[in-house]
């Protein structure tokens, strides 16, 4: 069996539909890291910013930037859930991942989908910034996100 390396149409209307996912990343010896994060998808590509909230430490220590760095992969869950459990959901996505580099196209464009989707990004400086950029390699869902 391959690997399903794009989204159905039932998995993009339900990865729109929420609003945060999790994004998991793994360093060189497999410990792994996992954290809350706002993105955006264009049909091909998942796109995460590091943008200007509050962070301890500048982006590029940021463990999930050295992780990435480090392994080029990375796992976005974009779950629901709800008391209802017919309603429980999720969409899981395993990929290749990199960073985007302000001076990059791809950069500007992935700027555009994420602040069209979260107004908070409208008023941040998210040029100054790198975005990290998802490539599925599988694709697999659960619930109301089940692909046909």
């Amino acid at each position: 069996m391959t690997n399903r390396t794009t989204l159905t149409e039932t998995e993009i209307v339900f990865t729109n539909t929420q609003r945060v996912a999790r994004l998991a990343t793994a360093d060189l010896n497999g410990h792994p890291h996992i954290v809350p994060v706002c993105y955006a998808y264009d049909g091909t590509h998942f796109y995460i910013p590091l943008d200007e909230k509050p962070k301890k430490v500048d982006e590029s220590k940021l463990r999930r930037v050295r992780n990435i760095i480090a392994r080029h992969e990375a796992s976005l869950l974009i779950d629901q859930y709800d008391d209802d459990w017919s309603r429980l959901g999720y969409v899981l996505v395993h990929g290749h991942a990199g960073l985007l580099q302000p001076a990059d196209s791809l950069h500007a464009q992935a700027l555009v989908l994420l602040r069209a989707r979260y107004v908070q990004y409208r008023t941040m400086l998210l040029e100054k910034h790198s975005v990290i950029i998802i490539t599925p390699d599988s694709v697999t869902s659960w619930g109301p996100a089940l692909a046909g």
